[in-house]
């Protein structure tokens, strides 16, 4: 009895459904330069000011960092929250799903390579 197989569906096929992964989700939102880092740090600090952070992690500009804090804030896992003082004083920390990533990070950080 001859049994037939089914070719997975690639990239240039037609017919492919696109079926979204939410670990691909995820990674796409952690993509770039220093984003696990701002999430690491964030977690073992719970909150903190910029300047805090920014010592926290050698070797990150400031511009770079802003960058980074709003993108990670525009993906929901970092929360902004800004005392309307002079000068401003600005706190950041993570949300819900930030710290379930941090505790992905963490378990991570066990794992020897």
């Amino acid at each position: 009895m001859e049994t037939t197989q089914k070719k997975a569906p690639g990239p240039g096929d037609r017919d492919a459904v696109d079926i979204p992964c939410a670990a691909d989700t995820l990674l796409r939102k952690l993509w770039g330069q220093w984003k696990t880092h701002v999430i690491y740090v964030l977690g073992d600090q719970r909150a903190c000011r910029f300047g805090v952070l920014r010592r926290q992690i050698t070797g990150i500009s400031p511009k770079v960092l802003t960058t980074r804090l709003r993108e990670l804030e525009a993906d929901g896992l970092v929360w902004r929250e800004q005392e309307n003082t002079i000068p401003p004083k600005v706190t950041y920390g993570l949300t819900e799903t930030g710290l379930a990533v941090h505790a992905v990070l963490k378990d991570i950080e066990k794992i020897k390579v």
